[in-house]
């Protein structure tokens, strides 16, 4: 939990990430400076997990502004509002991306007569204000799932949605950290989460060098591991959560939720408040961001599993029906169907 995925260069004019994309054979750092980089480096998941983006994100945006043109605000607003338009293309499932961004352009349109080096300034403590607020929102996050379970639970969870996804603890995961920390220990079985293998190659490395008693399985294991008994509730995350309850998270997980119906496990939707889109009625109005066919067939093999001309669909997410979901956890508290209603509480 100590590993931060996105900071500063030591000059502060740079970001700097944790490379997922090596985890976990190696931990390797790179620094963003262009948009280019920036793009890359979210839209080939170097940096990833909705909050987490979200912090890049705005991280970015300053360290963007400084190259942008400073001498008539007009010209610098404009650059502005066109590289956050870029930026926020790289993966238009996750909410926080574009959440992060209109919030620094916030600081942008509402100091239109301030000097652009004084705007800057401002946006750099937007930033840090973002990824300190996100931290807080994932020990909320904590607290309120570890009120769902007890000591010696099984927990299945599916891709990831620990620490290298946020801040600090996770938001699904964020409840077996807090527990660790508690005395209260938590089972963990983790989905390998296919294609892309976050679930093996990112949750079960945090659990493991966190001291939490982690069992990987492959995704069609998680209905074995409910039937003997093992699992007494679902964990998972989300990019997005419609204004019905509805969530897109990572590809298989609406799987998770209908095997969980089926066992009468709880299953329960953890993320932070700026998930919920209340201007998004339904999974349905959910953009689903489709991904290369070279995933499914040459990533992580040594050699081709699959003939070249054979068609792949490679959806990246998945939408949730709210009428699985048990409740959705966030910084704000647990919420319980109908969600039309419950969720309205995000506005006031």
């Amino acid at each position: 939990m100590d590993m931060m995925n996105v900071t500063w260069n030591a000059a502060g004019d740079k970001v700097v990430i944790l490379d997922q994309t090596k985890l976990p054979g190696r931990v390797e750092y790179v620094e963003l400076a262009t948009a280019e980089d920036v793009y890359q480096a979210i839209f080939k998941l170097k940096v990833r997990g909705a909050p987490a983006i979200g912090i890049c994100a705005a991280f970015s945006m300053y360290v963007l502004a400084l190259a942008m043109p400073q001498e008539e605000y007009g010209d610098f607003s404009r650059e502005f509002s066109r590289t956050k338009e870029y930026i926020a293309s790289s993966r238009p499932t996750a909410v926080n991306l574009r959440w992060a961004m209109e919030r620094m352009e916030k600081v942008v349109t509402a100091h239109p007569s301030s000097p652009i080096q004084e705007i800057c300034k401002m946006l750099k403590e937007e930033a840090d204000a973002i990824q300190r607020e996100d931290i807080e929102m994932c020990r909320r996050i904590a607290q309120y799932g570890l009120s769902l379970v007890k000591d010696g639970d099984g927990i299945l969870t599916h891709c990831n949605a620990g620490p290298l996804a946020t801040s600090r603890y996770g938001t699904a995961l964020g409840p077996v950290f807090l527990g660790k920390e508690r005395g209260i220990d938590l089972k963990v079985f983790a989905d390998e989460t296919r294609p892309l293998l976050q679930g093996a190659r990112l949750t079960s490395y945090e659990l493991q060098k966190g001291g939490i008693d982690v069992t990987l399985i492959c995704d069609n294991m998680a209905s074995m591991v409910m039937k003997n008994g093992w699992v007494q509730a679902c964990f998972v995350g989300c990019d997005r959560v419609a204004a019905n309850g509805d969530t897109a998270n990572k590809i298989g997980t609406s799987g998770v939720a209908i095997l969980a119906h089926h066992y009468k496990i709880p299953f329960y939707v953890l993320g932070p408040s700026s998930t919920i889109d209340l201007d998004c009625p339904t999974g349905a109005d959910i953009p689903i961001e489709l991904r290369a066919p070279q995933e499914i067939k040459e990533q992580f093999y040594s050699q081709p599993m699959a003939l070249p001309e054979t068609k792949c669909y490679n959806p990246a997410f998945d939408v949730t029906d709210h009428s699985l979901i048990t409740a959705i956890v966030t910084d704000r508290g647990i919420f319980r169907a109908p969600y039309t209603e419950s969720l309205q509480k995000m506005r006031s």
